[in-house]
Formats: structure tokens, C-alpha cells, sequence
């Protein structure tokens, strides 16, 4: 059996969200099924890192494609062509392209459709590329992996597809993730908030991580409360608009927020651990891995109280509307108080426990294979 994937976002170093994803299940899936060939498609030289074993035979097509009219190229011309050249027997991709014009067998995985909720929030050649292309994908697909029962509604709502036709995979999270000492988050503290307790924020810096209100509820948190609690981003600011920068340059406690900039899994894990809480309040994620991330390492969570979050949070977290400041500002007083605390890290560590990579690339082959 020859399967061909989509690996264009594994890249050495630059792994995000989607990008993680695909490394932890394909992994999985690949050392676990000896006997298929893997066709790891990508659109530059990949790393070693991500050939996983024998099985995996990696392909570089033309061209590098990080722009929609590059991405019509290289699912439509190039990724055909591929297929046929080797013969696959099914394609997957679990980043949401997939080729209209072949005839293979494919498999896709959407993680949200946060533009068709909110078209504001990206590049207009960006949107016109996914309103045109992700309807046709989805009635494309033989099967649709998603990452959560709120995304998998979202599909069928949208798109009209038949649920039957949807599996979902729920996230894991990186093993790393684990608590540190007192002694160890104190040497972290004094890294990146000058010694001092801090929130932390992480994620892409893209308007629907609510950043702006993020700065708001925090400047209000410190307005109203005596205390020396710092606020750290960790994320690059390539999606950084004007209503962000405006609520940043508008704080009367800009002082106290840090931006770490895009840190390595180990730095991220020692930066969750050592964090008052981890306040995560995007206003739409089809899953929400940095909540999984936090309740591993013993850090409590704040979380919006709309689309996936709550699905994934249920009670171990403080949910909030991630349209009101107020709201999120109250529930970083509350989990300061050292009770509420103990009682959130108690059921973060429990719930985490329903979670695993290996879970979903279970989930993931078996959507394969009823495709096959």
C-alpha cells in the first residue's frame, strides 16, 4: 500500500500548531505500519528529524508554497502529477489542502474554519483563496479528520457534509510538559518577568488570539489590584494589526507585559510551568493545545467559554467571554487566590489524562483506511 502525505509545514525549528500535529501523529502512524510505503510530500529539502523510519520515502515538488496563488500550483499541477507517478493508493493532508484535479482517494484534516466566522481577521487574497478552495475540499474528501466535536459541527454547518463522513481526532499534547520544582520556576521567573509572578500568554500573534482585549482585561487586572504581576507573550508578531498595537500603546501598565518572542518546545514548557496561570482567551480555536500544555505542567487556565475551549477545558478551568474584558480581568484576581489554584491544577491534571497523541493517530489510520 502506498500512501502519499502532505508534509510541507514539517520544518526544522519552525513547527506550529498544525506543523506539531502532523509530526505527532505521523509518527506514530508511520512507526506503527512497517508494511506501507510513505510518500512524504514537501515543497523544500527536509530535515532527517522527519523521516521516520524506512517506510518513508520524501519527495520535493516545486514550488514553496506560502502563498495561495503558489498553493494552486502545487496542489493542482504538482501533487497530481506526483500521485500518479507513484501510484498512490490514497493522499492525506492533514494542514486542509487537498488536489481537486486528482483522482486518488484523499483524506483532509480541518482544524477550524475560523475565516468563515470571522473574514476580518485575514489578508483578503488569503480569504478569497480558502472561501473558493475549502468548500471544494470538503466535498473533495472521501473521509474529514477534524480536532474537535465543535469543529467537526462547524464542517457539517458550513459545508453541508455528512457527519458519518467526519472522524475526530482530538489533540495530544508534548510529552515535555510536565511541572518543575519550585526552585526551577524561580530561575525562570527571574529569566523572563525580573523574579515576578507572571500570566502568559501563547500563540500566533493573530487578531482572533484576542490579544488586544488580552491587554485591556490585564491593565484593568492591575489598575484595580495592588500586585506585581507581569503578563509574558510568547509568539511571533506576524499577524500583529493596528487594534493590537493600539491596546498595547493605550496600556497604562505596558511596562509590566514581556514579549519573549517564539521559543523552542523545552523554553516554552519551562515558561508554562512556571506561570501563575496560562490565560488563553482566544474568540474562536478548533482545539486549544496550549490548555492541554498547561494543565500538564500544574498551571491553571483561563479559557474562553465559546467554541472548542469549553469542549476541551470542561470544568478544570476558568472560562470567561472573551469579548468582555471585564471578564477575563475578574478571572485573573480569582486564580490568584491560592484555594482556586490547588482546586484547577487538581482537575487540569485529571483531564489531561483524556488526551494522547497516540490516540489520535489511532484516529487518524482508521479514517485512512475507511477511505481505502
Amino acid at each position: 500500500m502506498r500512501i502519499a502525505v502532505n508534509t510541507r509545514l514539517l520544518l526544522k525549528g519552525k513547527l506550529e500548531g498544525i506543523g506539531w500535529v502532523a509530526y505527532e501523529t505521523l509518527k506514530r502512524i508511520v512507526l506503527a505500519h512497517p508494511e506501507v510505503e510513505f510518500y512524504f510530500i514537501f515543497d523544500r529539502q527536509p530535515d532527517p528529524l522527519f523521516l521516520f523510519a524506512d517506510n518513508v520515502k520524501p519527495v520535493v515538488l516545486f514550488p514553496q508554497a506560502r502563498h495561495p496563488f503558489l498553493f494552486i500550483w502545487f496542489f493542482e499541477l504538482s501533487i497530481p502529477r506526483k500521485l500518479r507517478k507513484i501510484k498512490a493508493d490514497l493522499f492525506y493532508s492533514p494542514d486542509g489542502y487537498l488536489s481537486l484535479r486528482s483522482k486518488v482517494p484523499q483524506v483532509v484534516e480541518f482544524h477550524d474554519l475560523n475565516f468563515e466566522h470571522f473574514p476580518g481577521d485575514m489578508p483578503k487574497i488569503h480569504l478569497w483563496h480558502y472561501k473558493k478552495f475549502f468548500p471544494k475540499f470538503a466535498r473533495k474528501a472521501v473521509r474529514i479528520v477534524t480536532v474537535s466535536e465543535f469543529s467537526k459541527q462547524d464542517i457539517v454547518d458550513c459545508y453541508g457534509v455528512d457527519p458519518e463522513k467526519i472522524d475526530v481526532a482530538y489533540n495530544g499534547v508534548n510529552e515535555i510538559f510536565k511541572p518543575l520544582t519550585e526552585a526551577e520556576q524561580s530561575i525562570i521567573r527571574a529569566h523572563y518577568s525580573f523574579g515576578h509572578p507572571y500570566f502568559m500568554f501563547v500563540g500566533s500573534l493573530h487578531p482572533r488570539k484576542n490579544l488586544a482585549r488580552l491587554f485591556t482585561a490585564f491593565d484593568r487586572f492591575k489598575k484595580r489590584n495592588s500586585n506585581d504581576v507581569k503578563l509574558v507573550i510568547v509568539g511571533e508578531k506576524r499577524w500583529w494589526t493596528e487594534p493590537i498595537q493600539k491596546a498595547y500603546d493605550d496600556m497604562s501598565c505596558k511596562d509590566d507585559v514581556v514579549f519573549a518572542g517564539r521559543l523552542s518546545a523545552e523554553d516554552l514548557h519551562r515558561v508554562t510551568a512556571a506561570a501563575l496561570a496560562s490565560v488563553y482567551v482566544s474568540y474562536f480555536e478548533g482545539f486549544g493545545i496550549p490548555i492541554l500544555e498547561a494543565f500538564r505542567c500544574d498551571t491553571p487556565v483561563i479559557t474562553s467559554n465559546v467554541t472548542s475551549m469549553p469542549e476541551v477545558a470542561q470544568d478544570a478551568a476558568l472560562l470567561v467571554d472573551p469579548f468582555d474584558e471585564d471578564s477575563i480581568a475578574e478571572a485573573m484576581k480569582k486564580v490568584t487566590d491560592e484555594d482556586v489554584r490547588k482546586e484547577l491544577i487538581a482537575k487540569g491534571r485529571v483531564r489531561a489524562q483524556d488526551f494522547s497523541w497516540d490516540q489520535a493517530a489511532e484516529v487518524i489510520w482508521n479514517s485512512l483506511m475507511k477511505a481505502i
